[in-house]
């Protein structure tokens, strides 16, 4: 009689073991799990891609200025991915869930620190999905490259129809850099007038090759008509930033997509605003913001001296903030979005606002 519980005891004990084993695995491979099942499982080249935007109408963006706005210069952005993906290559314009991410958290976080700088122009896009960013593979890459044809057809509409001949301001947020607003900086840089009205570009959380640069390096604070580019890990992730680069993917003069390697990085760092190895301490941190859900133009609350970055081969090396409100979230997707918190907010916002004070000055 004995037997029949200690044999239940130990079916137990083999089903509990044989859970924990299977929850590992998850927990192990949850993320190439997510990655799979977001696949759309059909070739680019027979994808049917949603209609494409119209930059005349409203509907084309996330943000366009009133006429009567009393700010004398622009900001064009850029928004990251904020499209999951599943069936589709490219999001539609109107995806319900991805313009909410682009007005709770791209907005506030990463437009907010050039509100006072300019007026803001947002366009949409048929976003590369996130899946496109976590594989090498050609349909992937054709994604991204059709993305960027949005992104372009945006930036010449605004500049034909809406700049007037102001000065400007370009901002994305790239994940990496394969949304190719380095090609618009080549565009700017082959027009005189354009160039010329030029305040800073900057390309946030992308890997732009730093030899034959388009647009001069930020090399000091009050510089104006030049490229900051930056792609940041955290410091003690041992191998990060060489993981970072060997999968990262530049834009060639054939307007096709390839690895960096073994071409240098381009590494502004924003609490020096330069383009420099020298390293930043935490004591001259600006701020940090989480305005995640804020009003749009409601300003957020800094948290200055949280981290202290520096450069190194091409990569930003950032401390770990010490607030919690600074730390990534969030499920599998989110966490390989741009964060919803910006750690150089009141930073660049200093920087931005300099250069366009030495762009009025020349």
């Amino acid at each position: 009689m004995a037997q029949a519980p200690r044999r239940t005891r130990w079916w137990l004990a083999g089903l509990l073991a044989l859970l924990i084993v299977l929850t590992a695995g998850i927990a192990v491979f949850w993320g190439d799990l997510v990655s799979t099942a977001l696949d759309p499982k059909v070739p680019f080249q027979t994808y049917d891609p949603p209609p494409g935007p119209d930059y005349a109408t409203k509907a084309a963006w996330h943000l366009r200025p009133q006429a009567n706005n009393p700010l004398d210069a622009d900001v064009f952005f850029i928004a990251p991915t904020t499209y999951d993906g599943g069936r589709n290559w490219n999001s539609r314009l109107n995806a319900k869930r991805a313009n909410r991410q682009f007005q709770n958290v791209m907005a506030p976080n990463y437009v907010g620190p050039f509100v006072s700088v300019g007026r803001v122009f947002a366009p949409r896009y048929r976003q590369a999905s996130l899946y496109s960013l976590t594989t090498l593979r050609e349909d992937a890459r054709e994604a991204r490259q059709f993305a960027y044809g949005d992104i372009r057809d945006a930036f010449r509409w605004y500049v034909d129809q809406d700049n007037g001949g102001r000065p400007f301001v370009l901002v994305g947020v790239e994940q990496g850099g394969t949304l190719g607003l380095r090609l618009l900086t080549e565009e700017i840089a082959r027009d005189p007038a354009l160039r010329s009205r030029l305040v800073a570009a900057y390309l946030i959380d992308t890997v732009s090759p730093a030899d034959a640069p388009p647009i001069a390096p930020c090399v000091q604070r009050r510089q104006a008509g030049c490229l900051a580019a930056w792609a940041p890990v955290y410091e003690g992730d041992f191998d990060a930033g060489k993981r970072l680069l060997e999968r990262a993917l530049v834009w060639n003069t054939r307007g096709e997509l390839e690895n960096i390697s073994p071409r240098p990085a381009l590494c502004f760092n924003p609490i020096l605003g330069a383009v420099t190895d020298q390293p930043a301490p935490m004591r001259l941190h600006l701020g940090a913001a989480n305005a995640t859900g804020l009003e749009w133009g409601a300003r957020p609350a800094f948290m200055a001296r949280q981290v202290a970055a520096r450069c190194e081969d091409g990569v930003l090396h950032v401390t770990r903030p010490r607030s919690a409100s600074l730390k990534p979230t969030g499920s599998w997707a989110d966490r390989r979005k741009a964060p919803g918190f910006n750690l150089f907010y009141a930073d660049l916002e200093a920087d931005a606002k300099a250069r366009l004070a030495a762009w009025r000055a020349q």
